[in-house]
């Protein structure tokens, strides 16, 4: 026979919800207080809002506490590290780099492949052209 923990959140004597870690139904329970805070509060608001949209609402606002202190400015936004950004930039442009070079090597062999074939092309077409001087007769220019 197997022994589980659970870890029950009760409201109003009522089972609301079952966890198998305390910490996970601590945080419910944390969240379902804030929720009723916020629910009380909007019962004092100048704006007339329903039972059910001001439970939504204040259910909302206590899941997304960290969005609603950030955008109060209560609470800092967290700093994406940079350097984890450009860490992958820098791999991009030293990949990119790298693909510069091997076109501009590629190219650069290319050209000196087509020089020495040109170079080859014209002493051979010189070589056939040039006609030598005959041994007796003086060339007539």
């Amino acid at each position: 026979m197997a022994v589980e923990s659970r870890f029950v959140v009760i409201r109003q004597g009522v089972e609301v919800e079952t966890f198998m870690d305390k910490k996970a139904a601590d945080e419910y329970d944390k969240m379902l207080d804030m929720a009723d805070n916020l629910s009380a509060m909007f019962e004092q608001a100048p704006v007339e809002l329903s039972e059910s949209i001001r439970e939504e609402l204040s259910v909302y606002l206590a899941q997304n506490r960290d969005n609603v202190l950030i955008a109060l400015q209560a609470k800092k936004a967290k700093v994406v590290h940079k350097k984890a950004a450009t860490t992958s930039q820098k791999k991009t442009k030293i990949a990119a780099e790298a693909a510069a070079d091997d076109t501009i090597e590629a190219d650069a062999d290319a050209k000196v492949v087509s020089e020495s074939a040109v170079s080859a092309k014209t002493k051979k077409t010189k070589a056939i052209t040039a006609k030598p001087a005959s041994k007796g007769k003086p060339a007539v220019a």
